[in-house]
């Protein structure tokens, strides 16, 4: 098998929040076809443990601790240049020397990068095949965010917006493809960078169905004669700290107005102290890390996904409809995602809109057709293993453009060679 570099900015694993889950399954479907050599960072102590479970993957593997205070000061000290501060967050000389060596020692064909934050470790010339999978317009998420803070933080993620938009573009003319996770997502950029669309390219996010199956029995972790609304994920992250406060301020107070016995459970780790906050008003739960989702998505009575901010395909959407649960999400959370609104899910613009439909199924009770349209919409659009063979062929495009630039021997032997190797 051929070696390839594969560069994340969070160790990708467990796959239990957003980014992990893309990245987990793209490791794990390349260690298949390659010898990875994984560099990445650790930003949780949690994560040491899961060391040994990644490195099976891999033929070698770089883990480098991050310091979060640390980080944040290598960033604020990024003011003084003319770059963004994502950058410095993540620059690490131990890093930078590992990736040095292996570029020199080890033949690599392949170059793939994980979020824009790690291309600086392999920006600058470099003749091995070259992909980055930006995921989301991050520079975009910066100018979202300083429309909802105050100064001086909105002048800074203004200052983040337009310098991590140059570095974007700068790196997605100099690879040799770009990819984002959701067409609606690779669109956007190409307007953003209109030099960059020939190279340009995406692969939606995928759902393991089998572990998000509706089949399976799961205890109630709900008290009993309640109605409940559930939303889950990562609560430490501005966009979900965000849409949990504006639901629980100005769409919950009108659902439980016509539903009494109905309650709002927020799921998911790390708490910020503005969502632990949330749990003082009536009918509120804030769990926290639980060991596993699944039972708080499959006896819940709807699942809601309120997100204002929100870029690129929302894991936590497919995994509900995975589940065959009543999904109710914001436009902004439906982005991305092929599926029909009133058939597959319901996408509902404002806060009386969506309270209206939240009490309108929480009276009629499970919406059986929807459920089952929904999962059957996962099973057709959003397996990993048809998403993940879009990899293969990205990567496996500058080595046949090279097999065809090469004259001697029998151009089609090399050609059918070289496919094998990476199949």
């Amino acid at each position: 098998m051929q070696n390839l570099l594969y560069l994340v900015h969070r160790i990708p694993y467990p796959p239990n929040k957003g980014d992990k889950i893309r990245s987990y399954h793209l490791l794990k479907h390349l260690s298949q076809h390659y010898n990875v050599y994984l560099g990445t960072f650790i930003d949780d102590e949690k994560d040491w443990e899961y060391v040994d479970k990644v490195k099976e993957l891999c033929s070698e593997a770089c883990f480098i601790k991050l310091h979060p205070l640390a980080a944040r000061v290598r960033s604020l000290l990024g003011m003084l240049t003319n770059h963004p501060l994502t950058l410095p967050y993540y620059k690490d000389m131990k890093l930078q020397v590992w990736v040095n060596n292996l570029l020199k020692k080890q033949s690599l064909k392949n170059i793939l990068v994980f979020s824009s934050s790690m291309a600086q470790y392999v920006d600058r010339s470099c003749s091995t095949h070259r992909v980055i999978d930006f995921v989301d317009v991050d520079s975009d998420k910066w100018k979202q965010y300083s429309k909802t803070k105050p100064w001086p933080l909105n002048w800074l993620y203004q200052r983040e917006s337009k310098l991590l938009l140059d570095y974007e573009r700068k790196i997605a003319n100099t690879f040799d493809s770009t990819t984002f996770v959701s067409e609606t997502e690779a669109n956007f950029f190409k307007q953003l960078a209109p030099e960059t669309t020939e190279k340009i390219t995406y692969f939606n996010n995928g759902v393991d169905a089998d572990y998000f199956a509706p089949q399976n029995i799961y205890p109630n972790p709900y008290p009993n004669n309640i109605k409940t609304l559930v939303f889950t994920g990562a609560m430490d992250y501005w966009a979900n700290v965000d849409a949990v406060e504006w639901f629980a301020r100005n769409v919950f107070p009108l659902i439980r107005a016509q539903v009494p016995l109905v309650e709002f459970y927020i799921v998911g780790s790390r708490p910020t102290t503005r969502v632990m906050a949330l749990a003082a008003s009536s009918g509120i739960t804030v769990t926290g890390l639980v060991k596993d989702i699944r039972p708080y998505i499959a006896h819940a009575s709807l699942v809601v996904v309120p997100l204002r901010i929100a870029r690129g395909i929302q894991n936590k959407v497919l995994e509900a409809m995975s589940m065959e649960k009543t999904v109710i999400v914001s436009p902004q959370a439906a982005e991305g995602i092929c599926a029909l609104h009133g058939q597959e899910l319901f996408v509902e613009k404002n806060e009386q809109d969506f309270a209206n439909r939240a009490i309108a199924q929480l009276k009629d009770g499970p919406n059986v057709v929807m459920g089952h349209a929904a999962r059957s919409r996962v099973l057709e659009n959003y397996s990993w293993e048809k998403i993940l063979d879009q990899v293969d062929s990205l990567l496996l495009y500058k080595q046949k453009n090279n097999v065809e630039k090469d004259h001697s021997g029998n151009l089609q032997n090399q050609l059918k060679s070289t496919e094998n190797k990476v199949a």
